[in-house]
């Protein structure tokens, strides 16, 4: 685990989280039942197997 050498202050902190931002989930084009479909990438196994429903997206 990472130990800290230096205190860091507060505003230097609170711009360092403040940086972060998530990524938008990459959307695959599948075939399912005939329809093409925009889904995340990790639901295309599930989809395919009909065990989520593909209309919530």
């Amino acid at each position: 685990m990472a130990t800290p050498k230096f205190k860091m202050s507060r505003a230097n902190t609170r711009m360092r989280r403040s940086q972060w931002k998530a990524d938008n989930v990459a959307l695959q084009e599948v075939t399912i039942d005939g329809r093409t479909v925009r889904i995340p990438r990790r639901l295309v196994k599930a989809a395919k197997a009909g065990l989520v429903e593909v209309e919530q997206f």
